[in-house]
């Protein structure tokens, strides 16, 4: 079977524990992450061949890096090696990557070194039949954005499916252009295009009506939703399927959950599920990709994708880590307690 090639910045999150419990401690833990290699991770649990694509330093931890990863089922043969850093962020623990809290360590790391030219994208994309990328990559300099576009280009040649998660890292857009005037540029060549409502205007220009507010009902929402589907598909004929997720804080410490699919003319609504207690915020987005391009790459019906993709978010959210550990029939289990 051809394989997914996910594609983005791997990078370690150091997780300290705030009030100068990391200090007294002299404790703080490490996650491999990013979240890209969250989406091949899930990918993976769930058979479905992936190779994930960064650019790493050659040095010791990179390649203890490499064979963690590949210990999980993801081929990490195709990592080009040049630069001299791994990229970091500081999160402290249970907080959300939106959080004004989070520190990002990332300028002159071998990924912020990727330029157009460095990298062979033919032997990248050998036996590939799906490349997933983020917003997060083309968030950090020009010279990303251009070598994004030149491998977009180059899968788009092959007839490769792609698809993008609309992640927006608002301390990330540093370098003098907005999101809208690039994200625009890359999802032309998207199969695929992930995100919510909001992170569709920051970074597509996708009209957001001013009646949406925190007060909103549901109904609303996914009416909304539609609307915002229909916009990318005009704005961007090559896209096939737009899915939303609405996740709202429910007080004092829980979560109300719901995602949306739309093609064809359609759109598919998962069940809403609901919690008490999260564990960590951090991948869940990733593994509601993950779940889509799981069931798409399957063939499974528009309304069984949604369903394990949301299941499968909802899920992480009672993991600890950057990356879900849910096997297919954990997913199957979530997706039942909320179908009944």
């Amino acid at each position: 079977m051809q394989k997914v090639c996910c594609f983005g910045e791997l990078l370690l999150r150091f997780s300290p524990q705030l009030n100068g419990e990391w200090i007294n401690k002299a404790y703080m833990p490490v996650f491999i992450g990013g979240a890209e290699l969250n989406v091949a991770t899930a990918l993976a649990n769930w058979n479905v061949p992936v190779q994930y694509t960064t650019i790493l330093p050659e040095n010791a931890l990179a390649e203890e890096i490499k064979r963690d990863v590949a210990t999980k089922g993801i081929d990490t043969s195709r990592i080009p090696a040049f630069g001299d850093r791994i990229g970091t962020y500081y999160l402290p623990q249970g907080a959300d990557l939106k959080n004004a809290g989070v520190i990002y360590d990332r300028a002159h790391s071998s990924f912020y070194n990727l330029a157009p030219g460095k990298v062979d994208w033919d032997a990248i994309l050998e036996g590939v039949s799906w490349f997933h990328f983020s917003a997060i990559s083309p968030a950090l300099n020009l010279d990303v954005v251009d070598a994004c576009e030149e491998v977009l280009k180059i899968a788009r040649s092959k007839g490769i499916t792609i698809s993008v998660d609309l992640n927006y890292r608002a301390k990330l857009w540093k370098y003098g252009k907005t999101p809208v005037e690039i994200m625009p540029r890359l999802a032309q060549y998207c199969d695929v295009i992930m995100g919510n409502i909001w992170a569709a205007n920051w970074l597509l220009d996708i009209p957001l009506s001013p009646s949406i507010n925190p007060d909103s009902t549901q109904e609303e929402y996914l009416a909304h939703s539609i609307a915002t589907a229909q916009t990318i598909q005009e704005r961007f004929p090559q896209c096939k399927v737009v899915a939303h997720t609405f996740r709202f804080d429910a007080p004092p410490t829980g979560i109300l959950y719901y995602t949306t699919l739309f093609t064809q003319g359609q759109q598919y609504v998962s069940p809403t599920f609901t919690t008490d207690v999260v564990v960590d915020k951090v991948g869940s987005g990733d593994c509601f990709m993950g779940g889509l391009i799981y069931g798409l790459y399957n063939q499974h019906s528009p309304q069984t994708v949604i369903n394990y993709a949301a299941a499968a978010a909802f899920g992480k959210l009672n993991e600890y880590g950057d990356a879900t550990k849910q096997g297919i029939a954990d997913v199957e289990k979530t997706l039942a307690k909320f179908t009944l």
